[in-house]
């Protein structure tokens, strides 16, 4: 595999900054205090992580669906299928409370990991791409569980 990018590494690291103040603002309580009294009780916990995630499998679907393009006929019919998979998985599986949304994101973006896997395999991505979603991935995975499993 070849080296991520500068831009799409900083960038994707930077969308991984409400998960981690989500999981900060879950164990640390008065950066929750604090947080919540700054800029709301919705930016902080698992509630950032929640609606944070749900936009982002969205925007990811977006992602996956200009990949589809960069093919024709049945694989593109397949690929544009595919790709709002994770936008309708955070739609409807995000309600239910906290653990119940929180755990169904997680495997939304497990699901979404394996997508992103078929597409690169499909030759659809860059060749870093799958690099760079592991890496996020897995971040993302481990702030949700945060407010899951503690």
């Amino acid at each position: 595999m070849t080296r991520i990018p500068t831009a799409p590494l900083i960038l994707g690291l930077a969308g991984l900054i409400p998960f981690l103040w989500g999981a900060a603002t879950y164990l640390y309580a008065p950066l929750a205090n604090w947080g919540a009294g700054t800029f709301g009780p919705r930016f902080v916990g698992p509630y950032v992580q929640l609606f944070y995630g749900s936009v982002i499998l969205s925007f990811m679907s977006g992602v996956l669906w200009g990949f589809a393009t960069k093919t024709d006929g049945a694989r593109a019919a397949t690929g544009y299928a595919l790709s709002v998979l994770p936008a309708l998985w955070a739609f409807f599986m995000t309600g239910g409370g906290p653990v119940s949304a929180g755990t169904n994101l997680i495997f939304g973006f497990l699901g979404l990991l394996i997508l992103d896997y078929a597409f690169s395999t499909w030759g659809l991505t860059p060749a870093w791409w799958m690099r760079l979603r592991v890496l996020l991935t897995s971040i993302v995975v481990a702030c949700l569980a945060v407010g899951v499993f503690l």
